[in-house]
């Protein structure tokens, strides 16, 4: 029996990784992206639906059984630790309940190692907030993943950036026990163990909380069976 998909953060670096796998995944019949503009992408299975969302609550969506969230920024990026909670937090949240409104039971949402709800550290706070609310919707279903540093192709990335993710790749190997949860990972294979994770037989949430998938668990879901 095939699915529908809502996607969020489809531009973004794993959500662009999302999209071309939910397009050519059997497994789905429609793929429903949420964007502020229209892509640069055609697909018989794709309908995107342009969205204002700060005004989510007004937006048409159809029936949707899977939801698939890769929406982020940073502080720097969005100009304000407020302008980042509104949309790695508050926009977050609002699509999760939208969805669910709209008959969607299972979710996969990335997050961050070290999230917490309350920590000291705003990053980690923020993401940490977001995942208690999106645990609270009512979904049968929630994966939350908690990368470190996700690599691939980001074009606006600054020098100092770039540096910093060749050191943590280059000391990836030495990244072990406890320390593991770190390693970076590559967007593609975020998104496929995403994708996975919703698939039938990874198992229900457990109940009152959702199952949390760190570097560990990332490798185990896109390993060959």
């Amino acid at each position: 029996m095939t699915r529908s998909a809502l996607l969020v953060g489809a531009t973004g670096l794993v959500g662009h990784q999302l999209l071309a796998r939910l397009l050519r995944d059997p497994l789905y019949d429609r793929v429903t992206v949420l964007a502020r503009r229209p892509l640069d992408v055609a697909h018989p299975t794709l309908d995107v639906r342009v969205v204002d969302f700060d005004a989510l609550e007004a937006s048409d969506v159809p029936a949707v059984d899977d939801v698939y969230c890769a929406l982020g920024s940073t502080i720097r990026a969005a100009g304000s630790q407020q302008a980042f909670r509104q949309v790695d937090q508050h926009y977050v949240v609002a699509v999760a309940r939208l969805a669910h409104a709209a008959g969607a039971q299972r979710i996969a949402v990335v997050s961050s190692v070290g999230a917490k709800a309350g920590a000291r550290n705003f990053y980690l706070g923020v993401k940490g907030d977001m995942e208690e609310e999106v645990k609270a919707v009512g979904f049968e279903r929630v994966e939350i993943f908690r990368p470190s540093f996700i690599t691939g192709p980001r074009p606006d990335r600054r020098l100092a950036e770039k540096l910093g993710f060749a050191a943590a790749s280059a000391l990836s190997p030495a990244m072990r026990g406890s320390a593991r949860a770190y390693r970076p990972v590559p967007a593609g294979r975020l998104a496929a163990a995403m994708i996975a994770s919703l698939r039938e037989g990874t198992g229900a949430t457990p109940k009152g909380g959702a199952s949390v998938r760190t570097y560990e668990d990332i490798v185990h879901l896109t390993e060959p069976a």
